[in-house]
């Protein structure tokens, strides 16, 4: 049933896609962030974002639609970042693998670069952010729904078989997808959008506390203090966050508090020292090998050349460890100037656009791309998510934004406005003809 439902949206899809690149667009980011495709029997097995994309790359050649090339700070040093970790694959202490994830990663990492040729107008900056809210938001609702329902007994686990499988990535996700939701209800006009959005909000921190993710937990407050920070009225938002923090936790279980509880005590946590044995072999492997380990280095012949503990091989689970054992110093230095880039962009658009109402959407589109920077920066310390896809669909979001209100469409835009405001005008002028 599942198959006879999906089959045919995925390949209007792709057929669409062909026509207009930008629909494949929007369908190749719900394929690869929600990854529908895994709940039913046949498709399941089946290379369906690898369809739309092919099904995209053949339309931005033959379509008729507005294609536009240009060139970022971001792009730049994505573009750079991407022949460098191209660079470093040969070096790779285990290529063959190496090589699978490397697939894998440019295959993102390009979609995102046609995503900022064929997307240009407002219509498709909300689109995407309606994509993304919706393919993660659906996870967050329905595993919000069942931390309340089990009162927060049983972990909350994300899609089989995607990047925010486990139940710390999907806190992560759902977690960076909030803002997004609260940029939508900033700009919704439908009273039941706004509410449905907050409930989908409430819902998504629920769910990402009933993960008992603690990389999240640190990321909820690290967004929580920026949006507190941004406030007007520090001291009513204080008391908002707090006492919608204390509704949210008040029915979590004993076993959920012991486990936060471990944050502070992380000498006696087992999985934290993994981690920080993970992070000394990523350090003193990029020390000695000017290029990295390559994609996979989490294996206990370099834990037993770099690791303190050469016995205990674990996931470095860090963005910033996992890009520099991976692809040296001189790739965590591009992945940090990418997203510093980013989080300058989206604070140029809070700011640049409120000083009119018609850009107003984009001071509040660039400010919540920077609230869930923010979670990404504090929560992706503990997570390995350097290359998941919801991240660099903020940064298509803030590019976007920024071309939108510094190129002909803001420019556009504001001379049909000005242009009705002046028939208006003389419609209300007396004697002036109807």
């Amino acid at each position: 049933m599942r198959d006879i439902a999906l089959g045919p949206i995925i390949l209007g899809l792709a057929i669409y896609g062909l026509l207009h690149p930008w629909v494949g667009i929007m369908g190749w980011t719900w394929v690869s962030i929600m990854n529908p495709h895994a709940y039913s029997w046949r498709l399941s097995s089946m290379p369906v974002a690898a369809i739309i994309a092919a099904a995209v790359l053949v339309g931005v050649v033959i379509s008729s639609d507005r294609r536009q090339f240009f060139v970022t700070r971001e792009t730049a040093v994505l573009l750079i970042f991407i022949f460098w970790m191209s660079i470093t694959l040969p070096f790779s202490f285990h290529f063959e693998e190496s090589f699978d994830l490397w697939k894998r990663v440019m295959k993102i990492d390009l979609m995102v670069l046609v995503a900022m040729i064929v997307l240009h107008s407002k219509r498709h900056i909300n689109m995407l952010a309606w994509v993304l809210v919706v393919s993660i938001g659906f996870y967050g609702v329905k595993g919000g729904l069942f931390t309340i329902v089990t009162g927060g007994s049983y972990r909350v686990w994300g899609p089989v078989g995607s990047y925010i499988e486990g139940n710390n990535e999907v806190a992560l996700a759902l977690v960076m997808t909030i803002p997004l939701m609260r940029f939508l209800q900033l700009t919704a006009e439908s009273t039941w959008i706004k509410r449905g959005l907050a409930v989908s909000m409430l819902l998504c921190g629920a769910a990402a506390v009933g993960s008992y993710s603690r990389g999240a937990f640190l990321a909820i407050a690290a967004m929580l203090s920026v949006l507190w920070w941004r406030s007007s009225n520090k001291g009513l938002a204080a008391a908002l966050l707090i006492v919608a923090s204390m509704v949210l936790l008040w029915f979590m279980p004993e076993q959920w508090w012991e486990r936060m509880g471990t944050i502070g005590a992380y000498q006696e946590d087992t999985s934290a020292g993994g981690r920080i044995n993970a992070w000394w072999m990523a350090w003193n492997l990029a020390k000695s090998n000017f290029f990295g380990g390559g994609f996979m280095v989490s294996m206990p012949d370099l834990f037993a050349l770099y690791a303190p503990d050469p016995l205990d091989v674990h996931a470095a689970h860090s963005i910033y460890f996992m890009v520099l054992g991976e692809h040296g110093f001189v790739g965590l230095f591009l992945f940090l100037m990418l997203w510093l880039f980013v989080w300058l962009s989206a604070g140029r658009l809070r700011k640049q656009g409120s000083s009119q109402p018609q850009t107003m959407w984009l001071s509040h589109l660039g400010a919540m791309c920077q609230v869930s920077l923010a979670g990404y920066a504090v929560g992706g310390a503990f997570l390995s998510l350097s290359y998941y896809d919801l991240p660099y669909n903020l940064l298509i979001l803030t590019v976007l934004g920024c071309r939108w209100m510094d190129g002909k469409e803001w420019v556009i835009e504001k001379g049909e406005l000005a242009h009705s405001q002046r028939f208006l005008s003389k419609s209300k002028t007396p004697g002036a003809p109807s």
